[in-house]
């Protein structure tokens, strides 16, 4: 693709996307180029757009158009409790379940040293502001399972005031797994997270 650069800056910005390798990033681009050319203006001005208009939400830092997202501006939700996610996937993927009616918070992202991603990058100042309003009685850590995860879940624990609960979201057996799949940490925490058969 050295004779077309054009299309070599096309794959070389794709690849910078979660996911896509050297070889997905190659076969969008051809895609575009030859069999969806009429896409690439829609693409273009869709992506101009969102970048004009998305911001982060005031008071979640979920992604939104407007100061506040839709999430936030819900009339029901229970405001004495908080659901502290790593993105705005994560958030969809929760509230989409119906069950947890709290509030959230997203972090856009998770510590990383190792990447150069510190504290700074989660957005504190916001998580701050938001726990120490009158009223929040328990902050849910719905990070991933990582490491990361886990290391960010326990430096935020540390910015909880006094005399709010804080819970970690439950791990283990996925619902329709078969346990002899299931790899043997996962397994472990289920075991040790068991609950009572009349909770």
């Amino acid at each position: 693709m050295a004779d077309v650069p054009s299309m070599e800056a096309v794959v070389v910005l794709l690849r910078r996307l979660p996911g896509i390798g050297p070889r997905s990033a190659q076969r969008i681009a051809y895609d575009l180029l030859v069999r969806k050319r009429d896409l690439m203006p829609q693409l273009a001005a869709a992506l101009q757009r969102a970048d004009a208009a998305v911001r982060f939400c005031t008071r979640c830092n979920n992604l939104s158009e407007a100061p506040l997202c839709n999430v936030c501006l819900g009339e029901k939700r229970d405001r004495s409790l908080l659901c502290i996610v790593e993105s705005p996937a994560d958030l969809r993927a929760i509230d989409d379940t119906g069950v947890f009616t709290g509030e959230f918070f997203v972090l856009m992202g998770h510590l990383s040293p190792l990447d150069g991603i510190g504290p700074e990058a989660l957005h504190l100042d916001r998580l701050s502001k938001r726990l120490a309003e009158a009223g929040l009685r328990e902050v849910i850590f719905a990070t991933n399972p990582t490491l990361e995860g886990e290391a960010t879940a326990q430096f935020l624990a540390e910015l909880v005031p006094n005399g709010i609960t804080m819970s970690r979201i439950a791990r283990g057996v996925p619902v329709g797994g078969e346990l002899v799949y299931v790899d043997r940490g996962t397994l472990g925490r289920a075991i040790h997270g068991r609950r009572l058969l009349d909770e």
